[in-house]
């Protein structure tokens, strides 16, 4: 796993996430370019972030005033990256080395694309930060 810095407000918004929803988070990325907060939650509380009916995450929404997204962490990069692209259709993941860089292709059903590279590019930008953060991936590509 690859070292990354939280920054203070990060910790702040990490803090806040979890006292609202009872979620554990492994990282959190505030992006304002976009202006939103990425959190990455621990494998298998993403039931417990969400809430009943989207109730937790809105209460975060509601107090942060900026978009919320989550994706659930994995150690396995494979199981991470089909996280990323979530709710895109994956039908494969490959990770190789390539040339002294770690390369993922992302194989994605052709209906769900445009959800995997998202608005203005933006899902992607996030799935390659993630990625990087969090096994050292240098680049996706997306077929």
């Amino acid at each position: 796993m690859s070292e990354f810095k939280l920054t203070t407000e990060g910790i702040r918004y990490i803090a806040l996430f979890e006292s609202l929803t009872g979620g554990v988070v492994r990282d959190c990325v505030v992006d304002d370019g976009n202006d939103r907060i990425i959190f990455v939650i621990k494998k298998g509380d993403m039931g417990a972030a969400i809430g009943r009916k989207g109730s937790n995450i809105n209460r975060v929404k509601k107090s942060t005033g900026k978009q919320i997204e989550i994706v659930e962490h994995s150690d396995d990069a494979k199981e991470f990256l089909e996280n990323l692209f979530q709710p895109a259709a994956i039908k494969n993941v490959m990770v190789v080395n390539k040339n002294n860089k770690r390369l993922a292709y992302v194989e994605v059903a052709n209906k769900d694309k445009g959800i995997a590279i998202g608005k203005d590019g933006r899902n992607i930008l996030k799935a390659k930060m993630l990625a990087q953060r969090h096994h050292g991936i240098d680049d996706i590509i997306i077929q």
